[in-house]
């Protein structure tokens, strides 16, 4: 939830050559599970700025290939998203930012299967080099990557196709490695959609979107790297990348490997987007669910960007119906006490 204020240039790579090497020996993409007749990727919004890129969506579990049979990384290994920052010096104006977001709140999954028959998380979806590009027009359209994007007329919406909430919309193109991404998606009648904001990243790439643009996301981040996925935590029994959350109020100001405030606020008491918390390495998560204990460790390791406006410590994963919600309930007996925030060395940024 957010309405992106600022805008600035772009710089338009096409393809999936981007700026830094793939990993394929970690985070890899699930296979494509969508494909029909016949296009080619559409550009990819970058800048040369050291910092993050999107990252893939799917309801699947192998891994995918890309053209020359290698598998799409989530992200190339140094990127902010896999960075691993136990070992970081604690900001100094923590205690701060958690008595703000809520020291005695506690976490809330914000994912699972359904809550009174509505849906919980966010699905994704990917597909194939052949599947058709469609036109896309969006609200806040000068920070927007252009369409089209191939975006399947069954792509799955957040919460349901009368959903009234975010509706995100994540698509993943496993061939080219590249993700894109709607924030209040609506299909037409005649196979294009309507949406208010779309980005798109190259997943071999640790280009950052442009300082003061939005996304599908309101800190300007990719959503699918900071979702928490069934595949990784019950199948694999292990997260590699850092987690999403939100919290309300925030900033007018961010921190990269965000690029976006949406917030008129500027009490520096208050959180900015992109701003890294990870759990204290002494909160012992031994008596969770076994679930739970895996994302306890990526929260430990790789910790959680601040990327939207919203319930505080609502964390964000995939909506899959394997889920156990019972099991993931154990994540509310995590209090905000159990946090700290890193010092990663990166400016607040508040203005043009």
């Amino acid at each position: 939830m957010r309405r992106p204020i600022a805008l600035v240039v772009a710089l338009l790579l096409g393809g999936c050559s981007g700026d830094g090497s793939s990993d394929t020996t970690t985070t890899a993409l699930p296979p494509t599970s969508a494909a029909t007749s016949t296009a080619a990727p559409s550009t990819v919004v970058t800048t040369d700025q050291p910092g993050t890129t999107g990252t893939p969506a799917t309801t699947a579990t192998s891994t995918p290939a890309s053209p020359d049979g290698a598998p799409c990384p989530i992200f190339p290994a140094d990127n902010p998203w896999r960075t691993d920052v136990s070992d970081l010096p604690v900001h100094p104006d923590s205690a701060t930012f958690i008595d703000s977001i809520g020291r005695d709140g506690h976490l809330h999954p914000d994912f699972g299967t359904v809550w009174e028959e509505g849906q919980i998380g966010i699905p994704f979806t990917t597909v194939g080099a052949d599947q058709p590009l469609v036109p896309v027009s969006f609200g806040y359209e000068d920070e927007s990557d252009p369409g089209p994007y191939p975006i399947p007329p069954d792509a799955p919406i957040e919460g349901g196709v009368d959903a009234d909430g975010d509706r995100h919309v994540l698509v993943v193109d496993t061939d080219n490695c590249v993700l894109y991404e709607m924030f209040d998606a609506h299909p037409r009648e005649d196979g294009s959609w309507e949406a208010m904001a779309g980005a798109v990243f190259d997943l071999t790439s640790n280009g950052l979107r442009p300082d003061f643009w939005t996304s599908a996301d309101a800190a300007g981040l990719p959503i699918f790297p900071g979702l928490v996925r069934y595949e990784e935590v019950v199948e694999e029994g292990r997260i590699d990348h850092a987690l999403r959350f939100t919290a309300s109020p925030t900033r007018r100001a961010f921190i990269h490997p965000a690029t976006h405030f949406a917030s008129d606020d500027d009490d520096p008491d208050l959180p900015p987007m992109g701003l890294r918390l990870r759990m204290k390495a002494g909160y012992d998560c031994s008596g969770f669910s076994a679930e739970v204990v895996v994302i306890c460790d990526a929260l430990r390791t790789y910790g959680m960007f601040l990327a939207d406006n919203g319930s505080d410590w609502f964390i964000t994963g995939s909506h899959d119906m394997r889920w156990d919600d019972e099991r993931l309930a154990d994540l509310k007996l995590i209090p905000g006490d159990a946090f700290e925030v890193v010092d990663t060395g990166e400016p607040v940024i508040t203005d043009r």
